[in-house]
């Protein structure tokens, strides 16, 4: 730590001892600067962004396909599957599609997704409650969070 020094000083100063002056705060006033060696700092950065890269984890939508007069072992079946997913750290979309005279019976569609999210409530929690798109009825179901 020299304190606030002028341009020429702190370049000499980095001059003597042989290494570089690096400017780390460009945007603070008075701008800060350090005497070290640039390749080394380059490196210890390059690692730094490595290694938050490595720890991120980008989160995937998986859909799931129900229709409006699915038995209950389908149901199940395709519950076990989200269960996977959610286990997995993804989301999942879930989606039904009236076909023809179906439209008729929207409720069908409703109870088969809410038992759909009953079933998969031990690990994941409606993001998006069940809701009509025009043929189609969507919800979206997230990981549920650990409470710490």
């Amino acid at each position: 730590m020299r304190g606030i020094v002028s341009i020429d000083e702190a370049l000499a100063m980095a001059e003597e001892a042989d290494l570089d002056l690096v400017n780390i705060s460009p945007n603070a006033d008075p701008p800060v600067c350090k005497i070290l060696d640039y390749g080394k700092y380059r490196y210890e950065q390059q690692k730094k962004e490595k290694n938050a890269k490595k720890n991120q984890r980008v989160t995937e939508i998986k859909e799931i396909r129900l229709s409006a007069s699915i038995e209950n072992h389908d149901i199940e079946v395709k519950a076990k599957a989200a269960t996977k997913f959610l286990t997995d750290g993804d989301k999942v979309k879930v989606s039904l599609r009236f076909r023809g005279r179906e439209m008729g019976y929207t409720q069908l569609g409703f109870d088969a997704m809410n038992k759909f999210a009953e079933l998969v409530s031990e690990v994941g929690e409606i993001e998006k409650e069940p809701k009509m798109e025009g043929r189609r009825m969507n919800m979206f179901l997230a990981p549920k969070k650990e409470k710490k």
